[in-house]
């Protein structure tokens, strides 16, 4: 698919009232992923986009971006095209028409300031739901690494602590749900930081297992248009945990 602006969605959106449910994917891609890591990325995106456009119910609802940390930034996605660092359009594109990035693995794992992108997308966009008088589902918010938070040289940092309590405030206030898995070799205190991030849904997971990560995103999101309780995502979430083929409602 070309490239498409924003005017070209917001022509899109105006045919479609479905209520919209926001997911944005914020993905390492450091060094640490290059090779198989970035390639399985790939594949995974791909294969999970094809099913997002046959599954008739979170096809025309789910508006998928995706924010990357690596090389010496955060890049916002719309679809295959590289947003500028502070974008001044939407990256959310309807599933329907989603076609995922080629992503490729370099630099540093700025994950503090990709988190902070992410929650900044996803309240623009539910502002602009509202403007155009369209409901949203809670939107869902997925961070992936195999490492801990770095600075722009490369250098861990503490900088994380600063988005924790805005976490903690914007989950309580159901403003969105928040993933945070570890895949590959993530260190035991890089799994400490996601689960200071994200204290209910966090993991630390062997391999790198993207094809099942996408599967219970799409498993969330399909609880989240049922209205589904938390026990249902908490159940969700534990079935990914162990790695099992499906999910249940």
């Amino acid at each position: 698919m070309d490239p498409m602006d924003f005017a070209d969605y917001a022509d899109i959106e105006i045919e479609n009232n479905a209520q919209r449910l926001p997911l944005v994917l914020c993905l390492d891609t450091s060094s640490s992923m290059a090779g198989e890591p970035v390639a399985l990325l790939n594949q995974a995106l791909r294969d999970w986009t094809a099913q997002l456009k046959d599954d008739v119910s979170l096809s025309h609802s789910v508006e998928v971006a995706v924010v990357t940390f690596g090389g010496q930034r955060v890049t916002a996605w719309q679809g295959p095209r590289a947003l500028s660092a502070l974008p001044n359009v939407s990256p959310f594109v309807p599933a329907h028409h989603f076609e995922p990035p080629r992503l490729q693995a370099a630099g540093v794992t700025l994950m503090t300031e990709a988190l902070e992108l992410a929650m900044q997308l996803v309240a623009a966009r539910k502002t602009e739901l509202r403007s155009l008088g369209l409901q949203y589902y809670r939107p869902q918010i997925c961070v992936v690494t195999d490492g801990q938070p770095t600075d722009a040289n490369g250098h861990a940092t503490e900088a994380w602590r600063r988005t924790v309590p805005v976490l903690a405030a914007e989950q309580d206030a159901r403003k969105f749900r928040l993933f945070a898995i570890g895949i590959g070799g993530i260190s035991p205190r890089g799994e400490q930081v996601l689960e200071a991030l994200a204290p209910k849904f966090h993991a630390r997971l062997q391999g790198f297992p993207f094809r099942e990560l996408l599967q219970m995103m799409s498993a969330s999101a399909s609880a989240e248009q049922r209205g589904a309780g938390d026990e249902i995502f908490e159940r969700i979430f534990a079935q990914f945990k162990t790695q099992r083929p499906a999910y249940e409602g």
